[in-house]
């Protein structure tokens, strides 16, 4: 593929890691449409670059989606590459896990990615190519204490991306999903403000606990999942299929 003139649909955009894509995919060429339920942020990121718009849009009303996808497809023409990287995470003991935790998690982090895809699938069958990347987590594959909701969900994401990618395999379009540890992100800083206040720890510990799953001893960095995402993209990754793409300094 070829991102000079190509559409590039981007979930959560407005913020961290989508940001991030989004500027990079459009220095690359790519004509990108940012979805989001708030509009300010996206309104930042779009004022960056010449070939960045956006709508707003909750990825896990359906309807919605639809209805986005055929705004952006007015705005950019039909989508090339859809990236499914709106999410949330939200600790609470197993114990403590309500029905509406679950579901609140499933629904950004696993049905929001089923809703943008099948909006955005049509266009690519069309076309013959495409490109579905997820914004997974090692959460995806592995399990991490006190957000086994998020867990569940981004296992989800795992396993559609898997089954998808075998679904599409003689179509062009291929599906893959991208699994950072901690990324230093806005996210990043309001987990460590979660376990400061239920703890008592610093910032500074409790940062250095997050830390300490990464053999590097360091955090993921935006710049580094929106080069996965450019790579999942080209003419060389045109046999990645099915790929849960592992960014973690040797975690997992």
């Amino acid at each position: 593929m070829d991102l000079d003139g190509a559409h590039v649909v981007i979930s959560g955009g407005g913020t961290g890691v989508g940001a991030q894509i989004a500027q990079d995919m459009a220095h690359a060429g790519a004509k990108v449409t940012l979805f989001g339920r708030r509009e300010a942020p996206l309104r930042a990121v779009a004022k960056q670059h010449k070939f960045i718009g956006y709508v707003i849009c909750d990825v896990t009303d359906g309807d919605a989606v639809r209805g986005a996808i055929r705004q952006a497809r007015g705005l950019n023409g039909p989508v090339t590459v859809a990236v499914a990287n709106a999410g949330a995470a939200e600790s609470l003991p197993f114990a403590k896990m309500t029905s509406d935790h679950l579901n609140n998690m499933l629904s950004v982090n696993l049905v929001g990615v089923v809703n943008l895809w099948q909006a955005a699938l049509p266009d690519m069958q069309a076309a013959g190519e495409g490109r579905m990347i997820a914004l997974a987590s090692t959460a995806g594959l592995k399990g991490y204490s006190y957000v086994s909701a998020y867990c569940a969900a981004k296992h989800g994401v795992v396993g559609l991306t898997r089954a998808l990618a075998q679904e599409l395999a003689a179509t062009g379009i291929t599906v893959n999903a991208i699994c950072p540890g901690f990324i230093e992100t806005p996210m990043l800083t309001a987990s460590v403000e979660n376990i400061t206040a239920k703890t008592g720890m610093t910032k500074e510990q409790a940062a250095k606990a997050l830390r300490r799953g990464n053999p590097q001893d360091r955090f993921i960095q935006t710049d580094e999942v929106a080069g996965a995402a450019l790579w999942l993209c080209s003419h060389a990754a045109r046999s990645v299929n099915g790929h849960t793409l592992t960014l973690s300094g040797g975690e997992i």
